[in-house]
């Protein structure tokens, strides 16, 4: 059952927006990393499909400690694999339906008027608009290097440093051995799209995080300063927590909440690699965390990026974009409310950071509008990053305050981002965000910046 659970911890990745498929099934820890991707990818494939074979077999609705993708990819090896080859309690179980998924795969088959199960799926299409445009980014793991030492080792190894983008624009020019620093990011590189660096020592020693700009968003708005207790409330697998650490230098305290005992255990190892210090996780759904725990008392910032739809993620593979049905958004946004005003309960809290990989304004816009009502003038919505070119949906106003992000406008995958502050009666509104976000650092200035301590610090392992 190992590679049918793994590739369910795959999906729900997915589905969680935290990261592509490469990426998931790379940081699995699972052995067979080439079989599980053909299976994740396969069933992504056959997703619509699997999806009205459980419906119209009530295979969900018969076992119900059934997971659901587990369920997609027990029935999409069962059906359209190389069949079930696990044992054990779910092999048996599947097989018990195997009949009934057979008639409602031939039930579909006759209502397309189709032969073949590969007539079942639609058409091949393109990827989203813009997809095969969007660069591989590189985050500089900042608690191991630094930007610099990096650049040159790229070097070293036969890129060309073509300096600071620009604009977008100068993004989608790269090719071949040439990389950028990004225009928005100051720790963030950008090489060409598919550029694979999974084999890289940089990346397997931790000193780099292959991640997508647009996800490096949320821990960059939230900039606690260092020293801070921060929470990240859903953090596997882990990316945006290794963000935190660099910002806070890894000095403070991150708490990071996870339901998934395994999922878990990959974070700690990719913390770990990347030398992230003083955190702590818990296998603890964040909704059950009390707030006047006095652990918490000191929690200034959280990040909430709760579970989502998913469907901002750029497909790389076939059928890897999620389709979300009106009542599964709206299953979604009640969830994603509750965890946002949890969030907001904490009674130290100053800025809370919501973000997701949708598209949709039910999981976004709405909202952060329906918990702001909630909460009155406790809380105001921070106008972010002024400098970003693509902003939220008029759902309200002052939406334009959020942030979104899409292939075709920022050359990244899909986003929401939006930044929540407390409002202090007689006080003048606080600072919306850190001296980093408010302006494009210069590659000059944002060097002074962190070498202005003049503290000691431990010498970084030179890469």
């Amino acid at each position: 059952m190992a590679l049918y659970n793994a590739a369910a911890a795959v999906l729900e990745g997915l589905e969680r927006g935290e990261g592509g498929i490469k990426n998931l099934v790379y940081n699995s820890g699972f052995p067979h990393i080439r079989q599980l991707y053909a299976l994740v990818s396969e069933t992504l494939r056959y997703s619509p499909v699997l999806e009205k074979l459980l419906a119209g077999a009530a295979l969900l609705q018969a076992e119900k400690k059934l997971p659901p993708l587990l369920a997609k990819v027990l029935v999409y090896d069962l059906l359209f694999g190389k069949g079930l080859k696990c044992g054990g309690r779910w092999k048996a179980l599947a097989r018990r339906h195997r009949a009934r998924l057979e008639a409602e795969l031939a039930r579909l088959k006759v209502q397309q008027k189709v032969s073949r199960n590969e007539d079942l799926l639609a058409p091949t299409q393109a990827s989203s608009p813009g997809a095969s445009q969007v660069p591989r980014y590189v985050r500089v793991n900042t608690l191991k290097t630094c930007v610099d030492d990096v650049i040159d080792f790229f070097k070293r190894q036969g890129y060309s440093y073509l300096g600071q983008a620009a604009s977008v624009d100068e993004l989608k020019g790269l090719s071949g051995k040439k990389f950028l620093l990004d225009l928005h990011l100051p720790e963030l590189l950008v090489f060409p799209p598919h550029t694979d660096f999974h084999d890289n020592v940089l990346y397997t020693s931790g000193h780099i995080i292959l991640q997508d700009k647009a996800s490096c968003l949320p821990a960059f708005l939230l900039a606690p300063a260092p020293g801070s207790h921060v929470i990240d409330a859903c953090a596997a697998p882990g990316n945006k927590t290794s963000h935190l650490a660099a910002i806070l230098k890894n000095k403070g305290q991150i708490f990071a909440f996870d339901v998934d005992t395994k999922r878990l255990a990959t974070m700690n190892t990719m913390l770990m690699r990347a030398g992230v210090t003083g955190f702590q996780l818990a296998q603890q759904d964040f909704l059950t965390v009390d707030p006047s725990n006095p652990k918490y008392s000191k929690v200034t910032c959280i990040l909430v990026d709760p579970s989502c739809s998913g469907s901002g993620i750029v497909s790389r593979v076939p059928g890897e974009e999620a389709a979300a049905s009106a009542e599964r958004l709206q299953a979604l946004s009640g969830f994603q409310r509750k965890v946002l005003s949890h969030a907001l309960s904490f009674p130290a809290i100053r800025r809370v950071v919501y973000s997701t990989c949708s598209l949709h304004k039910e999981e976004n816009e709405d909202v952060v509008r329906a918990v702001l009502q909630e909460q009155g003038s406790a809380f105001r919505l921070v106008n972010a990053f002024p400098s970003w070119p693509c902003r939220g949906v008029a759902a309200f106003p002052g939406a334009e305050g959020c942030l979104r992000a899409s292939p075709a406008d920022t050359l990244t995958q899909g986003f929401f981002v939006a930044v929540l502050e407390r409002c202090e009666e007689g006080a003048a509104p606080p600072s919306c965000l850190s001296a980093a976000a408010e302006e494009k650092p210069k590659r000059g200035e944002e060097t002074e910046l962190r070498a202005a301590p003049k503290k000691r610090k431990r010498k970084k392992q030179r890469v």
